[in-house]
């Protein structure tokens, strides 16, 4: 069957201008199938039933709203390069003889090629892949899952809708072009351009004054809430400093280098400036918006892979043994009978305890000023500088020398102390209704606290003879106070184990089943009201249950910054391709007579390199540039996750630059040979 006039000749513009055409068509499928997959995981019953799946699906989708909404701005962005490139093309058609309702047929015929192409290509490969993509997830989530293959009718339709919607947008966008312009206007299309801007200080001036304050804001931010608080700030004053820098900045620099004779008059320099001058305008939101989305891919990447590959560091930040019991110890008794089923249960599976930490404390928390710890509960509640607010940690004296193998002694009104994430400095310290202790600095290495390990604030272990006097001037302090909590001296009790975390996941729920509340009461003879008013609390948590939390959580953050990563670098490499080819294009008859006054292949080979390494590295620059001041406002709000191993971040960051660095010189090798080539055509033969 022959095909018709129309669709025969929206066939042909197609071909003719495959360049431009074949990436397009090429991110539509790409969004498609990116599309299909991230939905088929976010409702796959196979995902959902692995251990954290839900948590991963979750994430999921999230990053389906997130695809979807820059899947409209992409194909819009790169859809308004398309028709600017057939404006012209289009205007020799209206003057030949075809109406616009002409050419609308020719516009809707190249629009039903594109959509069909893209959708189904892209929804057989999301549907080819969508299996591989859900064996990923499953080796992520340390999970198993079967060779059975299956489609998502669900993921199906919502993906077919959305991008018919998406492409019946575009389509009436470019008919609204076609119809409001002029035949005219359409063949000069190609060759109006703007206008030489003239250098601006001011706007130059305020991008270099936002991007100063938001790098001062990443590097001096110490408290990780604070951080959290200000990160938007900061990102939004880069995002603007950015552009404002890209488009004013880069031209106002473009202008002194010309004011160099020296640099500006060789021949490479010459043409190339001239040029970018010319039209840096345009080219400088273009260039800001790769710089842009360079930099979110790189925090993307680098943060979601520290929180996945430091999943076990956390886990053991937070759970420092395998077993971890916690009790409030008013009466001994309590504690013995836990010990008791502990060992009893260790017994039935003939294993022993290993690196075992024992020891008491009692503890509460304050504003530090100076030397002097303050217990105000107003003052708490409204502070933002969680630097000033310290945690307190009253252990006994024979417990740290049991547990460290010392013998250390303390005066009277002394006390031995060891301070985590910040340096006491004084010789003495003076804690608010309890009293002053000179200080003796302990060895470092106590800490097995996970409470002290998750927390934010700094912590102060303070090591005293005896800790029963800091509890009953805790409680008359609480009580002036008007507060109804009490301060009861707990039991901290860990241990490891040499089995299997299934076996250890065993043990702990046995030991569980016989630390209940039921299980207090029978011991002690309490009721339930007795046991309440006593505080008799027990904690029993197990790294082996709770690593399926952390590595659920992690891996949806993984997995998110997987899809969006992929996102943001597509869109990258459009706007960077499309712009060259776009100038390309635009350069054409500029080096058709730059060679008829003279120059050489060779002379205007360089002047091409020389724009083209100016347009793509740049943006590259600057990014790593962003990244590496975002460095440790990132870094701390990790810690809020509780990822402390500020190596893993360095050397996470520093790998996911060099592997994006390598895929963007293959971008510019690839765009550079296409914009060579463009211009090169019909000229340089």
């Amino acid at each position: 069957m022959r095909l018709g006039f129309y669709p025969k000749l929206a066939m042909t513009g197609i071909v003719k201008n495959k360049k431009t055409y074949i990436p397009y068509i090429l991110t539509g499928i790409g969004m498609v199938a990116m599309f299909y997959i991230v939905t088929f995981l976010s409702k796959n019953d196979a995902v959902g039933s692995m251990r954290g799946g839900e948590s991963v699906q979750g994430f999921l989708n999230m990053g389906t709203w997130v695809i979807g909404i820059f899947s409209v701005i992409l194909l819009f962005y790169t859809n308004s390069f398309l028709i600017r490139r057939r404006k012209r093309e289009f205007g020799l058609y209206n003057i030949l003889g075809m109406s616009k309702g002409n050419l609308s047929r020719v516009i809707l015929w190249e629009r039903i090629i594109i959509v069909v192409l893209s959708i189904l290509i892209g929804l057989g490969c999301g549907v080819l892949f969508s299996k591989a993509a859900e064996l990923l997830v499953s080796r992520i989530l340390n999970s198993t899952v079967g060779f059975n293959f299956t489609i998502n009718s669900e993921a199906l339709g919502l993906t077919l809708k959305y991008f018919v919607i998406i492409f019946i947008l575009i389509l009436l966008n470019s008919l609204h072009q076609i119809y409001r312009s002029k035949p005219v206007e359409l063949m000069r299309s190609e060759a109006v351009g703007e206008k030489p801007p003239k250098a601006n200080w001011l706007l130059a001036l305020v991008g270099v004054v936002l991007l100063g304050g938001a790098y001062y804001l990443a590097i001096t931010i110490q408290d990780p809430v604070t951080a959290m608080v200000l990160f938007f700030v900061a990102v939004i004053m880069v995002i603007v400093a950015t552009y404002l820098l890209f488009i004013a900045g880069s031209v106002t620099f473009c202008r002194l280098l010309q004011k160099n004779k020296r640099y500006y008059y060789r021949t490479n320099h010459f043409i190339s400036l001239s040029s970018m001058v010319y039209r840096m305008k345009r080219n400088g939101a273009g260039l800001a918006s790769i710089c842009i989305l360079s930099t979110m891919v790189l925090v993307m990447i680098s943060s979601t892979s520290c929180l996945y590959i430091g999943s076990e560091d956390m886990l053991r930040q937070r759970y420092p043994r395998n077993m971890i019991l916690r009790m409030d110890a008013a009466d001994t008794a309590y504690g013995d009978y836990f010990h008791q089923v502990i060992d009893e249960e260790l017994e039935k599976h003939q294993l022993t305890e290993e690196n075992t930490i024992h020891y008491h404390y009692v503890s509460f928390s304050g504003i530090m000023e100076g030397n002097e710890l303050i217990f105000d509960e107003s003052k708490l509640e409204s502070t933002m500088d969680f630097s000033k607010v310290w945690s307190v940690f009253f252990i006994p004296l024979e417990d740290y020398n049991q547990i460290m193998g010392t013998s250390e002694t303390v005066g009277e009104g002394e006390a031995l102390i060891y301070a985590t994430k910040t340096d006491f400095k004084y010789d003495e310290i003076t804690l608010d209704g309890i009293g002053t202790f000179r200080t003796k600095e302990a060895e470092a290495g106590f800490v097995a606290n996970e409470t002290d390990t998750m927390q934010i604030m700094p912590s102060l272990f303070i090591f005293v003879p005896d800790v029963s006097g800091a509890v009953d001037a805790i409680n008359d302090l609480l009580i002036k106070m008007g507060q109804d909590e009490r301060a009861y001296i707990q039991d901290y009790y860990g241990f490891d184990l040499s089995c299997g975390e299934d076996e250890q996941s065993e043990i702990y729920e046995a030991i569980l089943d016989q630390v209940s509340k039921e299980d207090i009461m029978a011991v002690t003879g309490l009721s339930e009201e007795e046991v309440i008013a006593q505080n008799v609390n027990v904690s029993f948590q197990s790294a082996a249950i709770q690593r399926e939390d952390y590595l659920s959580v992690n891996s949806g953050f993984f997995a998110l910054g997987l899809v969006l990563g992929f996102v943001f670098i597509c869109g990258a490499v459009l706007i960077m391709y499309y712009k060259q080819i776009i100038e390309g294009y635009e350069d054409q008859s500029r080096f058709e007579i730059l060679q008829k006054v003279g120059m050489t292949k060779k002379e205007i080979k360089k002047s091409i390199n020389s724009q083209v390494l100016t347009v793509f590295f740049a943006p590259l620059i600057m990014s790593g540039i962003h990244m590496g001041f975002a460095f440790p406002l990132v870094s701390k709000l990790l810690i809020l996750f509780g990822l402390m191993n500020t190596r893993l971040m360095v050397l996470t960051t520093l790998a996911s630059f060099g592997v994006f660095a390598l895929f963007y010189i293959l971008v510019y090798l690839a765009t550079s040979r296409a914009y060579y080539g463009i211009v090169s055509e019909n000229n340089l033969d």
